[in-house]
């Protein structure tokens, strides 16, 4: 059988696929990344048993005018977004660095907002909505269950 779509360069040839394999378990990493040109492959593995997860990893928002809890501000104009997992909030990208995101700050939908970390793994959770922070209700470093309420957004700010 001729290898003909195997070469050299190529990011997918089956063999080097398995070097990195045994790379990731030698040295116990949990993601490689490549790019040689235009080709480019992420292998991600799991070294922690898979705990059960909603299989969504985008942030929950709230429809505008749906019940939110009593807070700082409340509205038709007022969008909750919640935690798409379970894991820990990190307001900011490392400890020296200022918060992603503080009240009064506008947010488009690319805009990452925080970081979850599950299971060793750093989430960056955009704010999937335009609009403007009114309200930051959890606390950096804090355990969050999915579903739980980590901002307010005035849609309309």
């Amino acid at each position: 059988m001729a290898d003909s779509a195997s070469k050299e360069g190529d990011v997918f040839d089956e063999d080097r696929l398995c070097r990195l394999i045994e790379m990731m378990k030698e040295h116990d990493l949990s993601e490689v990344d490549l790019q040689e040109d235009a080709q480019r492959i992420r292998l991600r593995r799991n070294t922690a048993p898979m705990a059960p997860a909603a299989p969504v990893y985008a942030p929950t928002v709230a429809a505008p005018g749906a019940a939110t809890p009593a807070g700082d501000a409340d509205g038709d104009n007022i969008v909750v977004i919640k935690s798409p997992m379970v894991g820990t909030f990190y307001a900011k990208p490392n400890p020296k660095s200022p918060a992603f995101v503080k009240v009064g700050d506008h947010v488009d939908p690319e805009k990452t907002i925080c970081i979850i970390e599950a299971m060793k793994v750093f989430n960056e959770i955009p704010a999937e909505i335009s609009g403007q922070i009114v309200a930051i209700l959890v606390k950096d470093e804090e355990p969050v269950e999915f579903g739980k309420p980590l901002f307010k957004v005035d849609t309309k700010g």
